[in-house]
């Protein structure tokens, strides 16, 4: 079930309540390729962030999200100032969150407080293997290009424990 820092994998769609049009869809978008996210942390509107807390994998579900937590009085694109949304979203895959400084530890295998390309690869490798669902590299080379972009905060190609721990509460 899925909880504040874990890694989802899934599609959604948005509709407008006022007219029920589609403003967006993860299946068309970005080649249709589900998205990736961290739940709970602010990388989707915060409507989505509450939303999808307790969802399994193969999971649908249909969120109705307010204006004030989905995109406000200034809306965004082709979703008007202060309108409501509703996405329906399917959770593809829910992984235990990799934000723990204790899993920080499992996965910085160097022991150098710091996160390379080829660490994080390997520790995805090795949670999805555990599903049984085995992908090629290519799969795995757009996660991780998805989570450095947006962990690496200084783009030096490692993520260091500052920017790792986005709690900010435990310590290596």
């Amino acid at each position: 079930m899925s909880k504040k820092g874990d890694l989802i994998n899934a599609h959604y769609d948005g509709y407008l309540v006022e007219d029920g049009s589609q403003f967006y869809c993860s299946r068309s978008d970005k080649a249709g390729h589900p998205q990736w996210f961290v739940l709970g942390v602010g990388q989707v509107i915060k409507g989505l962030d509450i939303g999808m807390m307790d969802m399994c994998p193969g999971e649908k579900r249909k969120i109705t999200v307010p204006s004030a937590l989905a995109f406000g009085e200034k809306g965004k694109g082709p979703v008007p100032p202060n309108a409501t949304v509703v996405f329906e979203v399917e959770v593809l895959s829910v992984t235990r969150g990799p934000r723990s400084m204790e899993a920080f530890g499992r996965i910085d295998v160097d022991k150098d407080k710091s996160l390379s390309k080829a660490e994080v690869k390997e520790y995805l490798k090795v949670e999805y293997e555990k599903g049984g669902k085995l992908h090629d590299d290519e799969f795995y080379d757009k996660i991780i290009a998805d989570i450095f972009h947006k962990n690496d905060q200084d783009k030096d190609g490692i993520i260091s424990a500052n920017e790792y721990n986005i709690y900010k509460h435990d310590e290596l």
